[in-house]
């Protein structure tokens, strides 16, 4: 489903800016690009396009990426788009403000407003991830909204580690996703950028209750993955990091096909059976791994397992690692 748009291999030097500048006048949101050394301009696009959501993997030489006043006169695609840097840095310029973006910092941007966006400044080359989505799909207030162009914000923890983690994975592995997965796959991509603006810019209640349960959801999921080693993390103990009663948080699981235990169980499950496919971590006992992901006794993991993949974990860590030899 990810096809690459543009490679600078396939375009003769001394045309390789020319032919990536025409690619992005042409896009739905047209901007212009320049680079201080034409001569040595290199580009890889990759773009997968989710119907409502559009994202792109860019790796790039240093570059000068601008929509000007003129073009958003002749055509505004009505846009909100994210984007950060995989490798090297970016720099995001709009509504009188720069947020210089490191690995996983990201930024929010607007196609009804002049933009600058500088890649890998400093010379070398940059990978980034940029999303678009209609404005109309994010359903917060704009003058809100507004207050966070271009600002720096952290892909490092909480629903924009979710963003960010769930962008990457998508350029990195759609391969594995079927035609049908696409609506789905959008959604789900709406949601947290819906979540993780409305979360930087403190408008939580303004978003309808739909989205405040998903988004609620995609928090809670968040905070129980960086936790799922501990033995005791519970329903109980959940509710209460998030302010909402037991009865409520079950409520929200029911919604989506499962219960809490179940979900906890499963997730760590799918860590467990990661690391039993993992060459470097064979010398760690079974045991081990079970443990490390809140597991306590061996024979209800071993049980739990086999219920989950057909096959004790033993067997299975066997099975995969002969294959792999």
């Amino acid at each position: 489903m990810i096809k690459t748009v543009f490679h600078s291999d396939d375009v003769p030097r001394q045309n390789r800016l020319t032919r990536f500048d025409e690619l992005q006048v042409n896009s739905c949101c047209p901007m212009r690009v320049r680079s201080d050394e034409p001569e040595n301009f290199r580009a890889t696009a990759r773009e997968l396009d989710l119907a409502a959501v559009n994202v792109v993997e860019l790796t790039c030489s240093s570059a000068d990426v601008r929509r000007t006043p003129r073009m958003i006169r002749d055509h505004d695609p009505e846009l909100y788009s994210i984007v950060f840097p995989l490798r090297g840095r970016v720099d995001v310029v709009q509504a009188d403000r720069r947020a210089t973006l490191s690995a996983r910092d990201f930024a929010l941007y607007d196609s009804q407003r002049s933009l600058q966006v500088r890649i890998a400044p400093e010379g070398e080359t940059a990978t980034l991830v940029r999303a678009h989505l209609p404005r109309v799909l994010l359903p917060l207030p704009a003058r809100q909204v507004d207050r966070i162009l271009a600002v720096p914000m952290s892909g490092r923890g909480g629903v924009g580690a979710l963003l960010t983690q769930f962008l990457t994975s998508l350029t990195a592995g759609s391969a594995c996703y079927r035609p049908a997965d696409i609506p789905r796959l959008s959604g789900v991509a709406v949601d947290l950028v819906s979540a993780t603006i409305a979360h930087h810019i403190d408008a939580y209640t303004e978003m309808p209750a739909d989205s405040r349960r998903r988004a609620l959801f995609l928090r809670i999921e968040a905070f129980v993955q960086q936790r799922l080693h501990d033995p005791q993390i519970s329903p109980r103990s959940i509710a209460a990091a998030h302010h909402i009663s037991v009865s409520y948080l079950h409520r929200i699981f029911r919604d989506h096909g499962t219960t809490v235990s179940a979900w906890i169980r499963r997730q760590r499950l799918e860590r467990a059976r990661r690391d039993l496919a993992d060459p470097t971590l064979l010398i760690m006992p079974v045991h081990q791994i079970a443990t490390r992901w809140g597991f306590n006794d061996h024979a209800s993991f071993t049980r739990a397992f086999h219920a989950a993949y057909d096959v004790p974990p033993r067997d299975y860590r066997q099975h995969v690692l002969r294959a792999l030899m």
